[in-house]
């Protein structure tokens, strides 16, 4: 049995944070029926097209183990499938415009009238607020979110990161409202509204920098390099490149090959609990009890000086061969991964943290499974429907409308054509 199971998800969502939190919830067991626009779908289906004819691997790689049904909520008997959708579904879940489902018809206050029960969740860019209303996407979350002005080399523009912290970290945080939600709902009997902002998660997964805002009161960030660079601190977090953003140094050193090889590279961390066995591997014994250098605090001043000797070490080994010199040790080392590596890694599909596809119209391709693991509840992954391919199926199985009446609501232009 799956932790989701009977568990039904009415999806109006669209691009890439609502559906990550959808899909979620569809690996987890629950029935995700995804409501799309006849004829035209979700916008991803033909964003970044790769092969003719078929759907984006953009949409497929966040639309798992759904069903689509083609819906115009704009025509009346359109309208009358979907009051029925709200009746059967126990979740909601959208990520339009605010105030996009008011303007359908269905406020808050007329979907609790059609099911009490019910959980309605929205992902919004802000939150209440002055920017309310205004539209957000990835990388406008990870400015507003304080991410971007505290990515990046002190020298250089602020940057915006490669991992989707705003649209899939937003999704992740929606999944558990949700989930919350429904554990609540056991209590109380009732649905309520879940909300998270792309702003709001931002911010949560960048608190590391927002707590060492509130630290430049007490004086500069010990840990940074500029301190030991004798660089002063303004008056906000600065951008510390790759520095660690814990209390244990940390920096991307080079490794052998890194002149050909762009990921040629390693991160490298001086855990104060191995110094001595880091002083051992680079050749440096007499630093272990070195004036200057034996003592935690004493070695901040010095990180550029460290971090070059220890460079000098990987730089005369493959990254892959700093992890087998170093892991024995605890030494804490990570070689800097390239998507190609990573898809080829056989040991991630035995995870399932990847893995293979196969879709009628694109055939085989890669995609990310599902990152949280249940040992009685495993996520299978299924591929992602077609457009409208589910219609009649949800019609008669989960809303159980007669043949005559499914004549009827395709005549009307309520749904797509039969598939």
């Amino acid at each position: 049995m799956k932790a989701l199971q009977g568990i039904k998800v009415l999806d109006f969502t669209h691009v890439q944070s609502g559906p990550t939190c959808t899909q979620l919830l569809a690996w987890f067991g629950a029935d995700v029926i995804k409501v799309e626009r006849p004829g035209v779908g979700d916008a991803t289906r033909q964003q970044l097209v790769d092969v003719d004819g078929a759907d984006s691997l953009y949409f497929t790689m966040l639309n798992h183990n759904k069903r689509s049904i083609e819906l115009n909520s704009k025509n009346e008997t359109g309208k009358q499938i979907l009051t029925r959708l709200i009746e059967t579904c126990d979740v909601l879940v959208e990520n339009f415009a605010p105030g996009a489902l008011d303007r359908m018809g269905f406020t808050w206050e007329r979907i609790q009238e059609i099911n009490p029960r019910l959980i309605m969740a929205s992902i919004k860019g802000f939150g209440p607020g002055k920017y309310q209303d205004c539209k957000v996407y990835e990388n406008v979350a990870q400015c507003a979110g304080g991410s971007a002005s505290t990515t990046g080399f002190r020298d250089g523009p602020p940057l915006v990161t490669g991992a989707q912290i705003g649209d899939s970290g937003t999704g992740l945080h929606l999944c558990l409202g949700i989930v919350t939600a429904l554990f609540h709902r056991e209590k109380s009997g009732r649905g309520q509204k879940v909300t998270a902002a792309m702003q709001d998660s931002v911010l949560n997964l960048a608190r590391v920098k927002l707590r060492d805002q509130q630290r430049l009161a007490s004086g500069p960030l010990k840990e940074y390099s500029q301190f030991g660079e004798g660089v002063p601190f303004g008056d906000a977090t600065p951008r510390a490149g790759n520095d660690s953003g814990g209390g244990q140094p940390g920096r991307i050193l080079r490794c052998k090959g890194w002149e050909q090889d762009p990921n040629a590279y390693t991160y490298f961390i001086i855990q104060a609990a191995v110094w001595e066995k880091v002083c051992d591997i680079i050749g440096e014994p007499d630093w272990k009890t070195k004036d200057g250098y034996a003592k935690p605090p004493q070695r901040l001043e010095k990180l550029n000086e460290i971090f070059e000797r220890i460079e000098q070490w990987t730089m005369t080994k493959t990254k892959f061969e700093v992890m087998d010199a170093c892991n024995p040790l605890d030494i804490p080392v990570g070689p800097i991964l390239s998507m190609r590596e990573i898809a080829e890694d056989e040991g991630l599909y035995a995870t399932g943290t990847l893995v293979r596809v196969d879709h009628p119209e694109r055939g085989e391709y890669i995609s990310v499974g599902c990152p949280v693991k249940l040992s009685d509840s495993p996520a299978d992954v299924q591929r992602s429907p077609l457009l409208g391919e589910h219609t009649t199926e949800i019609l008669t199985d989960v809303l159980g409308y007669s043949v005559e009446e499914l004549a009827q609501i395709f005549e009307s232009g309520a749904v797509g054509a039969a598939k």
